[in-house]
Parts: C-alpha cells; structure tokens; sequence
C-alpha cells in the first residue's frame, strides 16, 4: 500500500507543480498589479510544495526499497538524465526564488506591486518558468522510459 500512495503523490505533485508553474509564468507576463503579483506568489508556493514533495516521494521511492530498487535505477541511462533535468529546473529555480523572497519582503514592508515587480524582471522570471514547465514534460518521457525498462545497462 505504501508503494502505491507514494507513487500517487509523486504523480499528483506533477499536476500541482506543472499547473503552479505554468501559472506563475502567466501571472508574471501581465502588467504588474496586485493581483497579479498574488497570483504569481500563489503559484509560486505551490510549485515550491509540489517540487518537495517530488524530492521527498522520489527519494523515499529511490533508497527505500519500495519500488525497482536502487539498483535498477542506477543501471539506467534514462534515470540519470532524470536527475540531470531535476537538477537543471532546481539550477533555474535559484534566481526566482531569490527575487519572488525579495519582493514579498518589499511588498511586505508596504511598497506596492507595480514598483516591486519591475516588468523586465517579471518577463525574465516567466520565461524561466515556461522553460522549468517544458523540462518537467521531459521528465515525464524520462520517467516513462525508466518504468518501461528502456535506458538500462
């Protein structure tokens, strides 16, 4: 049983984080309101949840013994370029993450949205995140070829 619900969350924080990040990029390539400022840190806090419950699941699955074993994972080429994407996305996720904390912070402190959120940086943040989206697709692909035994040694 525990196999399966690890497995469910994993999959289920697929639909979360890809949602979360699709959305932060959509909320961050309007003009800078409130509003949209919200929507994006809304988003912002479900990709973060979502990511660590894919490091938690994806760890407990790995060294746990409760899927194919550790062993089966490291034979395969597909695994690790799994990781590989995983590391790239969290790469990306650095400097985001670093200005979504400093303009929550602003914003906190009572500045408004439109003087946080400065356009250019907003664009910048929502391109990155419309790349973090397509490298999660392709960690889809990856995680379906490993399932299916391609990629091994």
């Amino acid at each position: 049983m525990l196999r399966i619900a690890l497995a469910a969350v994993h999959l289920l924080a697929l639909g979360v984080g890809l949602g979360a990040i699709l959305s932060r990029a959509a909320s961050l390539k309007q003009a800078a309101s409130a509003a949209s400022v919200r929507q994006a840190f809304r988003a912002d806090t479900a990709w973060a949840v979502a990511a660590g419950l894919w490091i938690v699941t994806g760890l407990w699955r790995y060294l746990g013994g409760i899927e194919k074993g550790t062993a089966y994972y490291n034979a395969n080429h597909f695994f690790y370029g799994k990781i590989g994407l995983l590391v790239l996305i969290l790469a990306l996720e650095v400097w985001p993450m670093v200005t979504l904390i400093k303009w929550r912070v602003a914003l906190g402190r009572g500045a408004s949205a439109e003087m946080v959120a400065v356009p250019a940086t907003a664009r910048r943040i929502a391109a990155i995140s419309t790349i973090q989206a397509l490298l999660v697709v392709l960690m889809v692909f990856f995680a379906v070829a490993i399932a299916r035994g391609f990629g091994a040694r």
